[in-house]
Order: structure tokens, then sequence, then C-alpha cells
């Protein structure tokens, strides 16, 4: 039998419903078997060496690869000495003449429990219900590998041209990737010349067209301790004598941010945003509106009969839009030297320790950040009281180059081909490190930073759901848009 020839385009009908069949047939009981190993990234899990989860979904996720025959695929998992592994697979240039190459990304690790789950959930039980799966990991970021290989089937099914193409999947993403760098070094031999990045490890407006991130906020994130004692003592004996280690660390916080607005105080952390972000931003704020502030499970409670909830910082959907992704922003998410309520006694606490995440626009440096930030939380500080700031990761965020008009077309032609609409341009509060990476390795390239995280997909905390429905359609627009590869 004589091989196909090379075709130059997608049926996008067709290859929606290859990979509808795919994600219905096996990849979804594949996501369920990942969502119940606790892969936890080594930054919560300092024991994963031994505990052998991550290595577990790595194997599992490379088995499955192997066992779908992508004619051309060659596969391999890389590990270096004391590091979290990497898979790396190349797809060989078919019918095409681009000397460039496409590299999908995406990772295995995962994000700890976390509290709140419904009853009937939890992050290691995986449960399918109205096209969404819940579980830890499975939209964040467990899904990629599979949606990728999925995509290059439809494309090599069809026998369209397409470039090399090589994938990196990596575990240590929810850490800050500080794994990465090290790879990318071992591998950029075999990375060669990358024009176009797919990176579906990111979010989505809404679930009714493609959505193309345009922006990522940066991150640093470390453990603020205040101590004024060596062991607790009685707070009748001590309190007014002995200043609270939770005042002092409030004192030490306002150097920070104005805890009545959250606005950060130092300009450093702050920068302006582009014009093209901006007219981007106010496109998408007419597209989504009231969207952007239904999404998000905000507290309640009856009020004289009529329901109260809790409110956001702002109701205008454009400031809505900057606040969440090009303004620095404090969040505390972890606390120690606190009792449990129900040991709480009349005890005045020798310390008060805080795990701050700290994210940063766009544009700022992380590292400087860092530097600023230690500096202004540890020095002077009130009674003398011992203020340590421990950094435990960082990461500068980023900002999509210039679009080139091929692969704007592409956007549109494969958003409105499975979805019925054009791709839509939105700036994300996250933060994946590789994004930054690769734009200063490869600073022509293509970004197409998209994601299954949607309305109340809730990634890292309770109730993380994938929306089965949108991956498929999100599967065959990225095969679509690696076929437009000039």
């Amino acid at each position: 039998m004589n091989a196909r020839v090379p075709t130059s385009a997608l049926n996008a009908p067709e290859a929606l419903e290859q990979v509808s069949q795919a994600w219905d047939r096996d990849i979804v009981h594949r996501l369920e078997d990942y969502i119940r190993i606790p892969a936890k990234s080594p930054m919560f899990d300092t024991e994963w060496a031994n505990a052998g989860y991550l290595e577990t979904v790595v194997r599992n996720t490379a088995q499955w690869i192997e066992a779908q025959k992508v004619p051309g695929l060659t596969l391999e998992v890389v590990r270096l000495p004391g590091r979290t592994p990497v898979l790396f697979f190349e797809v060989a240039a078919s019918g095409s003449t681009s000397a460039q190459t496409v590299l999908m990304y995406g990772h295995l690790d995962k994000q700890p429990e976390f509290s709140g789950w419904r009853n009937d959930l939890g992050p290691w039980t995986p449960k399918y219900e109205d096209g969404k799966l819940y579980g830890r990991g499975g939209a964040d970021d467990g899904y990629a590998a599979y949606a990728a290989i999925a995509a290059l089937q439809a494309i090599k099914t069809q026998s369209v041209g397409h470039p090399r193409i090589v994938g990196l999947i990596e575990t240590c993403e929810e850490s800050g990737s500080y794994d990465l760098l090290h790879y990318i070094d071992t591998l950029k031999p075999r990375l060669g010349d990358v024009g176009l990045v797919v990176c579906l490890d990111s979010g989505a407006g809404n679930y009714d067209q493609l959505w193309l991130t345009n922006s990522l906020r940066g991150m640093a994130s470390g453990v603020l301790k205040v101590e004024i004692l060596t062991e607790g003592i009685h707070s009748g004996d001590a309190s007014g004598l002995v200043p609270s280690s939770f005042r002092i660390m409030r004192q030490v916080l306002d150097r920070l941010e104005d805890s009545a607005t959250g606005r950060l105080l130092p300009a450093s952390f702050h920068c302006e945003v582009p014009a093209e972000r901006l007219q981007q931003a106010k496109a998408t704020a007419v597209i989504l509106g009231e969207e952007l502030f239904k999404r998000f499970p905000w507290a309640h409670y009856d009020c004289g009969g009529a329901t109260t909830f809790a409110l956001p910082t702002t109701s205008d959907p454009l400031e809505a839009l900057l606040k969440r992704t090009w303004q620095p922003t404090l969040s505390v998410t972890g606390a120690d030297g606190f009792p449990e309520l129900k040991n709480a006694g009349n005890v005045l606490r020798p310390y008060t320790a805080f795990k701050l995440s700290l994210r940063l626009p766009p544009m700022v440096e992380a590292a400087t950040a860092v530097q600023e930030l230690k500096a202004l939380l540890e020095d002077n500080a009130p009674y003398q009281a011992k203020v340590t700031f421990e950094g435990l990761s960082s990461a500068t965020g980023w900002n999509a180059p210039d679009t080139a008009s091929w692969f704007e077309a592409a956007l549109n032609e494969a958003s409105l081909a499975q979805f019925g609409a054009p791709c839509g341009h939105i700036g994300q509060g996250g933060t994946i490190p590789l994004m930054n990476m690769l734009s200063k390795g490869f600073p022509k390239a293509q970004m197409m930073v998209c994601g299954v995280l949607g309305p109340k997909s809730n990634a890292h905390g309770p109730n993380e759901f994938l929306h089965v429905p949108y991956a498929k359609k999100l599967t065959a627009a990225v095969a679509q848009v690696i076929s437009r590869f000039p």
C-alpha cells in the first residue's frame, strides 16, 4: 500500500471527532488513574524520591504514549541526578520544509490536597460527573501530555504536513520549575530552533472559545517568621508587657501592603501595562463582563431574608482583569505557631510564622523583588524582635511577544472551527516559569499558551475539575494550529 501524501490542511470536524473518541475511549480513564496518585510537587513532598509517586505518573504516562504508536515518535524519560524526571518526545518533520521546531509543554506534578472538598469528592478520588472530571491535577496539568499526543495523532491520521515536534513534560512546575532549567540546558541541542511553543498549562476566560494567554504574573514565596519569646507564657501574666508576635507581624506586613486597599507599597513591585495588553483587556472585559466575578465561590449569608454575598475589590470588569493579571498582590497561604482552636489556651505564643505568596506583574524581575522584600521585612524590627524571611521559590513573569500574522490567523481559524467563536486574549494571574525561560532562549518563537482552567475549575483549591468537552475542543484546536505552522 502506498503511503498517503501529506496534505496542507487539517479537516477540523474529523480532527474533533477523532480526539473526542480518544478522550471518551481512553484518556478520561487514564486521567482517573492519574488523579488517584498523590504525586505532589517536591516543595510539598520533600520525600518525593522515596515515595515514588512522581516516578509512577511519569512511567504510566510514558507507557501510554508509547502504546499510541504515533508514527515516527520517539520517547525518553530523562533523569538528572537528584532532580525530578522529565518526559521528552520527538516527532520528525513530515511534508514540511520548515527548519524550526514546535515545542509542546506540560507537567505531571501536583499541588497538595487542600481542604473543603465536597463530601462526595476528594483530591485523590476521581469522579466524572456532567462532563467534569473532579480530582487533584487532572486539569492542572495531568491532561497536557495526553492532549498533546492526541493532537499529534490527529495530524498524523490525516497525513497533514507538519514541522518537527518535540515534547517536554516536567514534574517540578508547582515548585517553581527549579529543576527545569537544568534539563533545558541538557536538552537544548535536541530542542532545535523553536518557532512555536504550545504550553497546555493555562486558563480560559470561558468554555465558549479558544483563549490565548498573553501574560503571566511572576511569583515570590517564602516564610516570614516573628519571634518574641523562647516559649509560650500565660497571657494574663505577660500580655501588655510582652508584645504579641501577631501584632508585630501585622506591623511588618504594613510595610509591604496597604491593608485597607490591598495595594502593595513598594513602587518597584509595579510596572506599566503595555498598550496592546490594555486594548486586549478592554475587549476581553466586554466578552466576559460579570462572569469575571461569578466564577468565584463567594461566601454568603442570610440577612433579613435576603442573601448577602461577599464583594470583590472592584465591580468594573476591566479593572478586575488588570488587578488579577498586572498588579502585584500579597496572599498569606499558610501559618505556623498557632494551636488548633480546641487546644488554644490563654497563652501568649512565642512566635508567629506566615507563608507568603507574592504575585508580581509580568515585567518585574522576581530575583530583585525577593531581595528587596527580604530587606523590607527584616530591617529595624519592632521591639527588636527576631524577624526572618526565608525565600522558598520565585519566578519572573512573562509578557507575550508580538503576534505573527500567520499565528493570529491560525488561532482564530481554529477557534471558529472548534468553538464557533473567535479566539480571546487574556492575561493570567498565575505563573509558568518555563515561559520566561523560553522567551529568553527563543525570542522569535510564537507562544500558544492555553489551557482548560476555566470558570470554577479551581486549580490548587478544593473541587478542582477538568472540563472534558472543552478539553476535547482545545485538543483539536491545538492540532489545527500546529498544522498551520508555516
